[in-house]
């Protein structure tokens, strides 16, 4: 799962249907499977299975319209340009402000699965899973300190060998155990489902990501929509067989790691132990993405007004340092609080997908006024069904609602006080 608004790029010459396809892929699947589908069941049960449905219908609509935006918008800024063109500066400074508070949310999160996944694969205790979860975050961070980053090619690699392990699983699993927990149907009532729908936005977050590749493709207007439509139809039977599969193996249990316990039915103990490379790997991976993303974009925000200028101190690295020295005690004091168990990452996941939420209302806002056709009606769809969605996120919203109002509020404070020093 990429970050909406990030200006990390995939380096690539040239691409063409299968190669667009398999970033669209990378960009979806990460290690929000590690945990986010047996979230969606503790919330609502079997019922969850129709937020999954909810969620690929909206997926639809919103993966044709940000196809639409690439082939005839092909700009390297992500979303935020696009909500600038439509909305203006205040609403880029908004949503830029709430992909920045997404990473700051979602980094302890993965951190934090990924750790408790490794301690209770190897039986071991709370301890281990903050040294695991803290040390991933420390090599990341490191890495980008110093500029280096994960190649596309390895975690398109990373993401097609979880893929391949869980087609493998997920066809063992739906025959032994695909009809089991059903009953009852919506344990929590069918309000849980939008609460679950919610939650499983992490694994739907990604459309938007290979916008800023549309001048990489050799025939942008033809195969850039010919490499969604390939993807969405992968997706797609991944997610409806993964939410079956959840149900019939994790429904009624509080397992920290039910993937694990998913492709045990499959691979038997040596899978659960994969379980946990494929959870460092996946964690890390995704982490270093996010957090080049969100220091380039802090960075570029810095130089266009919206954050202090210090931030931009640094901007001509490939990946400035500055914002990472700002994010780095944020996230690891948010680790600890989870760790300490006064937050929980369920809280985490739902405050970062209440963000994304909002990143996505914007963005698709912007689309239906600077798009025309019927791809404005697409984008019309897709933003109601993405208000519609936000009103599940509840209490969570305060959390965009606050950054809203701090990054538009910092962006007119610094405009007036660079005016005045001009």
């Amino acid at each position: 799962m990429l970050a909406p608004s990030s200006d990390v790029s995939f380096h690539v010459t040239e691409l063409g249907v299968r190669r667009g396809a398999a970033l669209y892929v990378g960009a979806l699947v990460g290690p929000g499977l590690l945990l986010v589908p047996a979230l969606a069941v503790q919330a609502a049960g079997p019922a969850s299975i129709v937020a999954w449905g909810a969620l690929l219908a909206l997926s639809a609509p919103l993966a044709v319209t940000f196809a639409a935006l690439a082939v005839r918008h092909p700009v390297a800024g992500g979303v935020s340009t696009y909500v600038r063109e439509g909305l203006g500066d205040d609403a880029a400074a908004a949503t830029g402000a709430w992909f920045l508070a997404a990473v700051a949310l979602g980094a302890p999160a993965v951190s934090v699965i990924g750790g408790y996944y490794v301690a209770d694969l190897t039986g071991s205790g709370t301890p281990v899973a903050a040294a695991v979860g803290l040390a991933m975050f420390a090599a990341v961070l490191t890495g980008n300190l110093f500029g280096l980053r994960i190649s596309a090619g390895f975690q398109l690699a990373l993401s097609s060998v979880l893929i391949v392990v869980m087609a493998i699983a997920i066809g063992v699993a739906l025959p032994a155990r695909g009809g089991d927990n059903w009953i009852p149907f919506a344990p929590h009532g069918l309000w849980a489902i939008g609460t679950a729908a919610n939650i499983l936005v992490w694994l739907f977050v990604g459309w938007e990501a290979v916008a800023q590749l549309a001048g990489e493709f050799h025939r942008p207007a033809r195969d850039l929509p010919r490499a969604m439509g390939l993807a969405f139809g992968i997706v797609t039977m991944l997610y409806i067989g993964l939410a079956v599969a959840t149900v019939g193996v994790t429904a009624g249990t509080q397992s920290r790691v039910p993937l694990a316990d998913l492709i045990s039915v499959g691979f038997g103990r040596a899978g659960r132990d994969a379980t946990a490379v494929l959870a460092v790997a996946l964690t890390m991976g995704t982490m270093n993405v996010y957090l080049a993303g969100a220091a380039k974009l802090a960075s570029s925000l810095a130089l266009e007004g919206a954050l202090p200028r210090w931030l931009a101190g640094d901007a001509h690295r490939s990946i400035p340092r500055r914002p990472l020295v700002v994010y780095a005690p944020v996230i690891v004091a948010l680790i600890v609080v989870v760790l300490e168990g006064a937050a929980t990452t369920a809280d985490l996941v739902r405050a970062t997908s209440a963000c994304f939420i909002a990143v996505y209302v914007l963005a698709l806002a912007s689309a239906a006024r600077i798009l025309d056709g019927k791809i404005r009606v697409a984008a019309g769809v897709s933003f109601a069904l993405a208000l519609a969605l936000a009103v599940f996120s509840a209490g969570f919203l305060a959390v965009p609602v606050v950054m809203a109002l701090l990054a538009v509020g910092l962006r007119r404070r610094l405009r007036r006080s660079r005016a005045l020093t001009n």
